[in-house]
């Protein structure tokens, strides 16, 4: 199956996504045909931070259509937050949707959590995954912590690169929902791995992206 993603939301991620997808075919045996379009990350910024889920949705579409036109079959978003227009973007789409929401659900009801963490931007947390995740109890920090986490994600996002008050910032968030109980603390955010890599946070976590990147090759291989 010819995959489409539409990337660029952030560079970063985009790279994490292409590599993993890359691995993930290579441990199947299996070829990867796909093709990647490129969405302005500064546009997703400002639309998800003016709820502007139409205008983003519409933005999909368009890039949606140059998929087809490349002969893609399917097309799953590299951001977590850039789901937030998931709802708007689902009937407009020409192409099924591999969204994250779903397969994050689905993978945490085969799992025995029971109570997770959960890190990324402002409304993924506040909303706990936009209300899609029924299989556990999902832990966000406080209002305070949640805007101080959400800047220093979109920051990471938009330059794809991490600093030392970045990471901070996101490790003590991490471990504080660790010491209320979450068993292990959800990337809720595609770009979150640059504050991980190579650096040991002091609590368990879970990138939701390999989740994701793991799903798209499963339908790869169909």
């Amino acid at each position: 199956m010819h995959i489409g993603l539409i990337g660029g939301i952030g560079p970063a991620a985009t790279d994490l996504y292409y590599r993993g997808l890359v691995d993930s075919m290579k441990a199947l045996d299996a070829d990867l045909e796909m093709t990647i379009v490129h969405a302005d990350a500064p546009t997703l910024v400002r639309n998800f931070e003016a709820r502007q889920a139409e205008a983003q949705a519409a933005i999909y579409l368009r890039l949606t259509e140059r998929l087809v036109a490349a002969g893609a079959d399917t097309v799953a978003i590299t951001s977590i937050g850039g789901h937030f227009c998931i709802e708007e973007f689902r009937p407009l789409s020409p192409l099924p949707i591999i969204d994250f929401i779903s397969e994050m659900d689905r993978y945490l009801d085969q799992q025995t959590f029971r109570k997770v963490g959960l890190l990324g931007t402002d409304t993924v947390m506040e909303t706990r995954f936009y209300g899609g995740i029924k299989s556990v109890e999902v832990l966000a920090p406080p209002p305070d912590v949640i805007s101080k986490v959400h800047r220093a994600y979109v920051g990471m996002a938009l330059d794809a690169k991490v600093t030392d008050e970045q990471r901070a910032v996101v490790f003590e968030a991490g471990r504080a929902l660790s010491e209320q109980g979450a068993e292990t603390v959800l990337l809720g955010g595609t770009d979150l791995f640059l504050a991980f890599d190579d650096h040991e946070p002091g609590f368990d976590t879970l990138d939701c992206a390999t989740v994701h990147i793991d799903a798209i090759a499963r339908m790869a291989c169909k």
